[in-house]
């Protein structure tokens, strides 16, 4: 997990905590968590999402729980920095979303003794690496991965599979859109999608247009 207090009090420094998995693995839950729990403390607070994000609410991080936290809307990562001043704690959410400047941007802030907390997809729906995620979760000192529930077996899930036909690499959406699978079920599912595009045809049906 992470720790809030650093053994060595000289050290001015802050850190980066990341939080990832597939899609309804709880990644925004426990991003308003740690959030809520540092407002409670009196620290001065922030919290940020890409611009693109209005699927829930404008201004507001929401998770699909329903718990939420007021946010600033930024178009691109060089943003954060200018509003962020004098915080004690930056939340940024759906980080993939970002441009690959949210990595420097986090380490930037790190480094001037703010608590960076990041969370966001660590798969694309092809089941490659999504965005400036890698690069965040090799500079945090704090990298947790929550699992969703496999839809189709019961068992833990890591893969978001994209249900719609799109092959847009950002495609905002929910249930209707996404569901999380296992490894297993997430192979067996991208298995059938190629062999439903391969023009395959019946043995029977060719043997009797032969004979005819």
């Amino acid at each position: 997990m992470f720790l809030e207090n650093t053994v060595n009090q000289k050290e001015q420094f802050g850190w980066i905590e990341v939080i990832c998995g597939s899609m309804f693995s709880g990644k925004t839950e426990e991003l308003i968590r740690r959030l809520k729990r540092a407002k409670f403390a009196r620290q001065k607070v922030e919290i940020f999402k890409p611009i693109i994000d209005t699927r829930f609410d404008d201004k507001r991080v929401i998770s699909h729980d329903s718990n939420e936290i007021h946010s600033t809307p930024v178009p691109s990562a060089a943003n954060i920095p200018i509003l962020a001043d004098k915080c004690d704690v930056v939340g940024i959410d759906e980080a993939q979303f970002f441009d690959d400047e949210i990595v420097k941007v986090c380490n930037d802030l790190a480094n001037i003794g703010i608590r960076v907390i990041v969370a966001g997809l660590d798969m694309d729906f092809k089941g490659n690496p999504f965005g400036p995620m890698p690069a965040l979760m090799a500079t945090a000192e704090y990298v947790t991965k929550v699992h969703a529930v496999c839809t189709r077996t019961g068992n833990l899930a890591n893969y978001s599979y994209r249900k719609s036909k799109s092959d847009d690499l950002v495609l905002l959406g929910e249930n209707e859109e996404y569901e999380p699978l296992s490894r297993a079920a997430y192979y067996k599912a991208i298995l059938r999608e190629k062999v439903s595009k391969m023009n395959v045809k019946d043995p029977e049906e060719l043997s009797t247009k032969k004979d005819a």
